[in-house]
């Protein structure tokens, strides 16, 4: 078994799984950090990759936050 073969395919989630999913990872990004061994923590970084590729493939016109661009940030 590659690491591919790990966890569901992105694309085959629901959107409801997939938000499910990233928010997993984001809970648990600085254990894995912090804690993991190199091989746990790249996995971990493949898969958040994966999924939130696959987030941004879904929702190529996601709104974006005028306070989190450049602009919006130097006027606070």
């Amino acid at each position: 078994m590659t690491s591919r073969d790990l966890g569901v395919a992105p694309g085959d989630l629901s959107d409801d799984d997939l938000f499910r999913e990233l928010g997993h990872l984001y809970e648990t990004r600085l254990d894995a950090l912090r804690h993991a061994a190199d091989q746990a923590y790249g996995e971990h970084t493949r898969r958040m990759n994966e999924l939130e590729a696959e987030y941004l493939r879904r929702r190529p016109g996601r709104e974006i936050d005028p306070e989190r661009m450049r602009d919006g940030a130097r006027a606070r």
